[in-house]
């Protein structure tokens, strides 16, 4: 039920893109019903017998077995509530957005939220690291890529919002690599129940200081909350799902998912206590002072985690527990605040809550839904914010420890609910109707929104009164929950009366000073604008990040020069460094067989001297790029002369299309090289003299004629009768290291998609003519190609026919997908040589679409071999007599993405413009193809001849 859940929630990830074509903004209703059948999916895996003191549902899928890393999922309480807000308060959203959004295109806004919410329920239900971590990464990618969609003026907070959260997931990494090392287990629950927290203090000390960092970056706590203000620049539903159920609910989880642990090691809980007090007052504070109602609510959520991080930091059992209750009550007043906003902003087109004023709202049912919810974030009776608070307050008074440790606390967090009060009544105050404004006048008439568009915070809205008039309906889930936080069995019984107690006192000192500050409003503004952070985090954020470009460019600057020995100087010395550290660290190296020196290897070693001189040589840069040639082409001879086949053809054909794409690039620098200073070069010579003995005593060490290692042996035996194919290399390939081909399949797919990011966006320099005299024929281009038409017209088929039987061959014999695919590129190289004009140059094939059909043709094969018990477990079956296996069709997909990559070079790098701006101002004709032009095109290219 729990993986089954989480398919029907990627489900809406696969339908956001088509149905965003044929639905258009009306998408979130469809998309919201997976997410609400994944929740009836949970819900229906819960035990009959509700009166159990604990929920416990555990489901395991392989994954990566060798690696003991497993798709592990644990349903208990705190799961439980968690995934029941990713998916409910998600779902709500969706509806919301599909009147929010306006008749506007939503873009790619339906995907991202679908894959936020997918990544949220993995990441509450897993209980594997590597899963979380996983999951961890891809909200902040999520949230990252949500905020920066608001606009132009969403680019730099949507990056400082990637720095800081980044920063904590490299922390949380940090932690949970030393949580494997430790204890051996990737399993959550596992380390949990391990006796290493209470064995090993050093060790508990540094997950306390890891932990903390990854929830305080997440959840925007003291020193690192400036980014969550700083996210308001997003959309109201972003805003809404990301504050209520989303991102800064991921940290308040981890810190709760590993309360059972650290609630009683005192860094874990100074840490919290200390930056979640500091946190919740200045975000109250600061929430006081705003007119702009989204910042009030961003400022505000601020400071309602920080209640949470409080709590969980004093770690008793009634605290943890009253962190639960807040968790829920935050979540559902929170979201429905935020889309009121929405609705206000849409109507009205503003947010500052002073030229509201002048304005007649007529908004009864967003004003009925903002005082519910309003007052449930001030923790008045009757609403299920005054439950939370009740259970906040009593948990503090009741908490053991040093007195006055506890009196400042409580203080502290009395004093942070004064300021909730205050501000959640100036929000009521600013969208409750008025006759008419302070100039008698009543403003222009704002009316109610569409049904549709209030629809989703009034049901939180309901939902938020109705337990905060009958706390019980979520005794059992309360339970379940603080049981599963606590690690200790009990029974919670939630109500709105405990009788007269401090709680209560304190409460009715909380809403009467409340009261007061919104009463003198002016005078309590003005004396808090005396009060100014001294630094502002945004600031800091700015400033390391300008440092690290700064320093960035310091090194770029180091390296990124035309000066050889400069360029190279750096690299070249931690070559010599390498060698020297591999020549005292490495002992026991296999001996090396005896062998005989033919006269073949000293002439390659020759050709390859040449080509090095001859480099040194040149003065041009072409030159120097063909002369390198040489020693490829050498070295792939050198592959040949040794029987390895693949390497050498792999190396010759890598050496044929380099050579071209640096062409294709040089066209646009100058020809010659640019004189450097003489000077002396003794150290040069030092350098180049120690770099060829590192390298040479390297090769003398790690190569040679040796017998096989057993490694080597067992291919050698076994590769044929396991894999069906007799070319090992292949097979090593495309069966037992097919998860690293894939990995490098996607290097290579981002790296196009880079490269044509890179283009669009930064026109490269133009390429460098010469003017035609006209004096030869030989000076038109298209007669000048006449030869490479004709012989084009004839090679061009037969080379990609070469190229498709070596990818089909490639099991059995030399050949396979990487090399069939730089077969059938030089084929399209030829193509792209014979033609005459820059638009006819164009080869019109989705090469996107081939990288992109290139990765999921793999992606795909892993699934299917996982369907039979392993990701990427190569399958056998026969076609027509003929033994056929599942790496074939892997293969293809490194011949798409492959042959993609080339076409990419040859349409981007060979354009004098890039081609999608190029045809956007002018469209293809007829005459724009692979075909010769027409005489006037060929007229006005003659004007020019590339140099």
């Amino acid at each position: 039920m729990l993986s089954s859940s989480l398919i029907l929630a990627l489900l809406g990830c696969v339908l956001a893109v088509p149905l965003r074509r044929w639905v258009g903004r009306n998408s979130g209703w469809i998309l919201a019903i997976p997410l609400v059948l994944a929740a009836a999916l949970i819900l229906q895996a819960l035990p009959g017998n509700t009166a159990a003191d604990s929920l416990s549902i555990q489901e395991s899928v392989p994954w990566m077995p060798t690696l003991g890393v497993s798709f592990s999922f644990h349903l208990d309480g705190l799961s439980l509530v968690f995934s029941m807000l990713v998916l409910l308060i998600g779902a709500a959203v969706l509806i919301y957005s599909t009147r929010y959004l306006g008749k506007s295109d939503p873009g790619h806004f339906y995907l991202l939220m679908s894959l936020f919410a997918a990544a949220m329920l993995l990441l509450v239900l897993t209980d594997d690291l590597v899963v979380f971590f996983f999951a961890w990464e891809i909200t902040t990618l999520c949230s990252y890529l949500l905020i920066a969609r608001s606009g132009p003026g969403g680019r730099d907070p949507a990056i400082r919002t990637l720095l800081v959260t980044v920063a904590g997931g490299l922390s949380l990494l940090t932690a949970f690599a030393i949580l494997m090392a430790h204890t051996g287990t990737t399993r959550i629950s596992e380390i949990l129940g391990d006796t290493s927290w209470t064995q090993d203090t050093g060790f508990t000390v540094a997950i306390a200081f890891l932990l903390a960092g990854a929830v305080f970056t997440k959840s925007a706590q003291f020193p690192f909350q400036a980014w969550l203000p700083d996210s308001m620049v997003a959309i109201a539903p972003v805003s809404a799902y990301l504050h209520a159920a989303a991102m800064v609910k991921a940290g308040i989880y981890l810190a709760l998912r590993f309360s059972p642990a650290m609630s009683d090691v005192a860094t874990w809980q100074i840490l919290l206590i200390t930056c979640g007090l500091i946190t919740a007052l200045f975000g109250a504070f600061t929430a006081i002072r705003r007119n702009d109602l989204k910042e009030l609510l961003a400022y505000s959520t601020i400071s309602q985690l920080g209640l949470l991080v409080t709590l969980i930091g004093v770690g008793t059992d009634a605290a943890l527990t009253a962190a639960v209750v807040h968790t829920i009550a935050h979540a559902l007043f929170k979201a429905a605040l935020f889309m009121t906003v929405g609705i206000i902003e849409h109507e009205t087109g503003i947010r500052d809550r002073r030229e509201l004023a002048k304005l007649n709202l007529r908004l009864p049912i967003t004003t009925t839904v903002v005082t519910i919810s309003a007052l449930s974030m001030a923790g008045v009776p009757l609403t299920f914010g005054f439950i939370s608070k009740e259970s906040l307050i009593t948990a503090l008074v009741d908490a053991p420890g040093n007195t006055a440790l506890v009196v400042l606390v409580t203080a502290g967090v009395v004093l942070t609910s004064m300021m909730t009060f205050a501000y959640s009544l100036r929000y009521i105050l600013a969208v409750w109707p008025r006759r008419q404004n302070s100039e008698g006048d009543p403003g222009m008439t704002i009316g109610e929104a569409t049904p549709a568009f209030y629809l989703a915070p009034t049901v939180l809205a309901a939902c938020t009164l109705v337990f905060g008039l009958l706390p019980g309906l979520l005794d059992t889930l309360v339970t379940w929950s603080a049981n599963a936080v606590t690690g200790a069995p009990g029974t919670v019984y939630l109500s709105i009366w405990h009788g007269f107690n401090l709680p209560l006192l304190l409460s009715a000192l909380i809403i009467g000073v409340g009261i007061i500050l919104v009463i003198l409003q002016k005078p309590v503004s003005i004396f808090l604008s005396r009060f100014n952070a001294p630094v502002s985090g945004l600031r800091v954020v700015e400033q390391l990040r300008d440092a690290v470009i700064t320093s960035g460019g310091q090194v770029s600057r180091l390296a990124g020069t035309s000066s050889l020995p400069r360029h190279l100087g750096i690299p070249v010395a931690c070559l010599i460094l390498l060698a020297l550290s591999g020549g005292i660290a490495l002992t026991g190296l296999p001996g090396r067989m005896p062998g005989d020196t033919e006269p073949i290897d000293w002439l390659l070693v020759g050709l390859m001297v040449v080509g090095v001189i001859g480099a040194f040589r040149s003065t041009t840069r072409i030159g120097i790029v063909v002369i390198l040639g040489v020693t490829g082409y050498s070295m792939a001879l050198w592959f040949f002369n040794l029987g390895a086949t693949d390497v050498a053809m792999t190396q010759l054909l890598v050496e044929t299309l380099t050579l071209l794409v640096l062409v294709l690039v040089l066209r646009r620098l100058p020809a010659k090289l640019p004189r450097e200073k003489t000077g002396p070069k003794v150290w040069s010579a030092v350098l180049a003299g120690a770099a060829g003995l590192a390298t040479f005593f390297a090769v003398w060490a790690f190569t040679g004629r040796r017998d096989f290692t057993e490694t080597a042996q067992w291919y050698l035996n076994e590769a044929a009768p396991i894999s069906g194919g007799d070319n090992i290399v292949n097979t090593i390939l495309v069966d037992y290291r097919a998860l690293d081909t894939l990995g490098e399949l996607t290097v290579l797919g981002v790296a196009g998609l880079s490269v044509i990011v890179l283009l669009q966006a930064r026109r490269p320099s133009p390429i460098l003519r010469v003017p035609n005299r006209g004096k030869h024929p030989l000076d038109d281009p298209w007669a000048n190609a006449v030869f490479f038409r004709a012989i084009s017209r004839i090679m061009v088929p037969v080379i990609i026919l070469v190229s498709m039987v070596l990818l089909v061959r490639g099991h059995n014999e030399p050949g396979g997908g990487f090399i069939g695919a730089l077969v059938g590129g030089a084929g399209f190289a030829l193509l792209y040589l014979a033609s005459a004009t820059d638009r006819s140059r164009f080869i019109r094939l989705p090469y996107v679409a081939l990288i992109g059909a290139g990765v999921l043709v793999g992606v795909a094969t892993g699934i299917t071999g996982y369907l039979e018990g392993s990701f990427l477990k190569p399958l056998h079956f026969d076609v027509f007599g003929i033994h056929m296996t599942t790496a074939l069709i892997f293969d293809i997909g490194v011949y798409l993405a492959v042959i993609g990559m080339i076409l990419t070079a040859l349409n981007l790098m060979g354009q004098s413009t890039p081609p999608l701006a190029e045809e956007e101002a002018n469209p293809p004709g007829p005459d724009d193809s692979l075909t010769p032009g027409t005489t006037e095109n060929r007229t006005s290219e003659n004007r020019e001849v590339k140099a």
